[in-house]
């Protein structure tokens, strides 16, 4: 996602499968749909680690791991993190999308991007009818 909580990238891979394995195939993505142009990636702890970051690197981009201080208790609002949780959570308003029905990682990508295009579509009405 970009800074907006636009939907740039989306892989989708079996619960078993860490997501630090992903880092290149999605950097790749992500260069190929914003023209090379992304430098630095905020990620949550899943992705730390030496593999991650130069799976990242060979991409040009620079992962940021935006941790949850320790000594801290309660809830924390996480630099960067609101955006994609609060991106998640529209998206959770799709009922095909709540649950995992889908059998095929590649329907369940499709549907995710067709939910992102109607968040974004409704954004564009909303600012049309606005001005």
């Amino acid at each position: 996602m970009d800074t907006l909580g636009h939907l740039l990238a989306l892989t989708v891979t079996p619960a078993d499968e860490g997501d630090r394995s992903q880092v290149g195939a999605l950097c790749e993505q992500v260069q190929e749909v914003t023209g090379q142009s992304v430098q630095l990636m905020w990620v949550d702890q899943g992705y730390t680690g030496d593999n991650a970051a130069q799976d990242a690197q060979k991409h040009g981009v620079q992962l940021h791991v935006v941790k949850l201080e320790e000594a801290k208790r309660g809830f924390v609002l996480l630099p960067r993190r609101w955006v994609v949780e609060r991106s998640f959570a529209w998206v959770n308003r799709f009922r095909r999308l709540v649950k995992d029905y889908e059998r095929l990682p590649q329907t369940l990508r499709g549907l995710h991007f067709l939910a992102f295009a109607s968040l974004m579509v409704k954004n564009l009405v909303d600012i049309i009818l606005s001005s």
